[in-house]
């Protein structure tokens, strides 16, 4: 059982106790990050709290942290779950979720006029890609976007992003990719990028997508190996007529699709402009020579 950081504390996951009353179960008033740790060490963390902070301002949330506190009650909660083994072995690859609600108050729409906000921090195990999924990529389906308009803001009211992820699983799909008037937007829980003639294109930023963390960074890698990048309107017809398509998110990294609505991506394979990137996404990733040292080690 993992250890959260509730309010300050640290404690079980499982003895963590919510109110009923507390605005972020009650309305979705509340914001959230992902933030990913490898070997001990986080990855892109100042991107993470600068995109915390402004979701907090964004539904006018005092944050109820400075950056140093923030770093070190985060740090904290890494070493709460290994990322200090005694046993000299690799801290585990961790993603921290971190929620920050408006807090307990009588059930009204309004903001409540005194209340403290809840913070909940806690983390589960970041797998890298199987195998099956670097050799083979995986399925997605296309969706309406029927989310609200401030997509920009990484809220947890998710419903409508729920309800096209299940459609996706149903559909033995992993993502489902989100069409507005004829265009992409992003993925259900990730960004997405297209392929074409060698150029990576990935849908311009607005108010009606999150600005990820990890799709700046894939795009900031690109561009320092030479690879021509677009931020531009991705028409559904461009999508289903790319050479590659990719998602990106903080957990899951960079993934391939290569089946869209049962029909195949170019080759129906990942292509060598994703091989390209993955590979150095990993080598930028804390820990990525500790790594390489010790699967060398156990081959």
């Amino acid at each position: 059982m993992s250890i959260a950081l509730f309010n300050g504390e640290f404690l079980p996951l499982e003895e963590v106790r919510i109110s009923p009353l507390d605005r972020g179960f009650l309305f979705g008033d509340s914001v959230y990050e992902v933030i990913p740790s490898y070997a001990g060490r986080f990855f892109l963390l100042d991107a993470h709290l600068d995109r915390l902070a402004r979701s907090l301002a964004a539904i006018r949330l005092p944050n109820p942290f400075g950056r140093e506190q923030w770093e070190r009650h985060l740090g904290d909660l890494l070493r709460h779950n290994g990322a200090e083994p005694t046993d000299g072995s690799t801290p585990p690859d961790l993603g921290l979720y971190l929620q920050v609600t408006r807090g307990v108050a009588p059930r009204d729409h309004a903001f409540p006029d005194v209340s403290e906000p809840t913070v909940l921090g806690m983390v589960s195990p970041i797998r890298p890609l199987g195998p099956a999924v670097r050799e083979a990529g995986v399925s997605a389906v296309t969706r309406a976007d029927e989310r609200w308009g401030r997509c920009d803001i990484k809220a947890t009211t998710l419903l409508a992003n729920v309800l096209a992820r299940q459609e996706a699983v149903e559909s033995d799909a992993v993502e489902a990719l989100l069409l507005r008037n004829g265009r992409l937007t992003e993925g259900a829980a990730s960004n997405a990028f297209v392929v074409r003639d060698g150029t990576l294109v990935t849908p311009p930023l607005d108010s009606g997508m999150l600005a990820g963390v990890t799709r700046d960074f894939v795009l900031g890698l690109a561009r320092g190996e030479g690879v021509p990048v677009e931020e531009r309107g991705v028409t559904a017809a461009e999508l289903r007529a790319a050479d590659e398509v990719w998602l990106s998110s903080s957990t899951r990294e960079l993934l391939p699709v290569t089946r869209i609505d049962g029909e195949p991506v170019g080759t129906g394979r990942p292509g060598p402009l994703w091989t390209r990137l993955h590979a150095a996404y990993q080598a930028a990733k804390p820990g990525a020579v500790r790594r390489q040292s010790e699967a060398m080690n156990h081959e």
